[in-house]
């Protein structure tokens, strides 16, 4: 498995409507239970938010982004990025 740093773009201005909000959660929730999510939220100052996945490949990290509601309802984009993690495990270089 491998760890991919997924940036929420927003596409709009707009906050997204509290329903997708609800729904985005259960996202994480059934992702989480999953084992796939790592890490999850928003930023405070600034209107993106971050998802840490541990998924098979880049593909699969996709795929969960566009069944995403808050990317399905058009409020955020997406960008995956593969990150390489650097740990004491690795001497911290990844």
């Amino acid at each position: 498995m491998t760890y991919y740093a997924v940036d929420l773009i927003p596409a709009t201005q707009s906050m997204p409507p509290k329903d997708v909000l609800v729904r985005h959660a259960e996202h994480l929730r059934e992702l989480d239970e999953a084992g796939k999510l790592v890490l999850a939220g928003p930023f405070t100052d600034d209107p993106h938010g971050l998802l840490i996945l541990k998924v098979a490949d880049k593909a699969e990290a996709e795929g969960i982004l566009d069944g995403d509601p808050l990317i399905t309802c058009g409020v955020r984009t997406y960008r995956v990025h593969t990150w390489l993690i650097a740990g004491a495990d690795n001497g911290y270089m990844p």
